[in-house]
C-alpha cells in the first residue's frame, strides 16, 4: 500500500487517479508528478517500487503545498476576507455564493434546505 502525504492510496486504480485521493492534487498534476517521475500513468498503485513512491513523495514534498498546510491556508485566506468585510468575505459570512452566481432560483448548496416564508395575502376586489 502507498501511503503519500499522510494518505493511503487506493490499491487498484491507475496512478494518474490514485494520487488525485490527495486534496490539492488534480488530473494535470498528477500526470505532471507521475511524468516527472518516469512512470507510466496507466501503471496501477501497487505495481509501484519502493523508489517509485520515494520519487513521488519527494516531488509533491519539494514542489506542492497538500493536504494539510493548503487547507490551513485557504482557511486563513477566508479568514481574511472575513476579517476586512469585503464583498467576498460578506458573502462567505451570509453563506452566500460569491462569484455572481444568481441566487433567486439556484444555490441551494451553498444555502441550505428551503426555508418556506408565508406569502401575502391577496386582497379580495370589491
Amino acid at each position: 500500500m502507498a501511503r503519500i502525504a499522510g494518505i493511503d492510496l487506493p490499491k487498484n486504480k491507475r496512478g494518474e487517479i490514485g494520487l488525485t485521493y490527495i486534496y490539492g492534487i488534480g488530473r494535470s498534476t498528477a500526470v505532471y508528478i507521475l511524468n516527472k517521475a518516469s512512470i507510466d500513468i496507466n501503471k496501477k498503485v501497487n505495481q509501484w517500487n519502493d523508489d517509485e513512491q520515494t520519487a513521488i513523495r519527494n516531488i509533491i514534498n519539494n514542489e506542492f503545498k497538500t493536504e494539510g498546510a493548503l487547507r490551513s491556508e485557504t482557511q486563513m485566506n477566508i479568514k481574511r476576507l472575513l476579517d476586512i468585510a469585503c464583498y467576498r468575505g460578506l458573502r462567505h459570512r451570509k453563506g452566500l455564493p460569491l462569484r455572481g452566481q444568481r441566487t433567486r432560483t439556484n444555490s441551494r448548496t451553498r444555502k441550505g434546505k428551503r426555508k418556506t416564508v408565508a406569502g401575502k395575502k391577496k386582497v379580495a376586489k370589491k
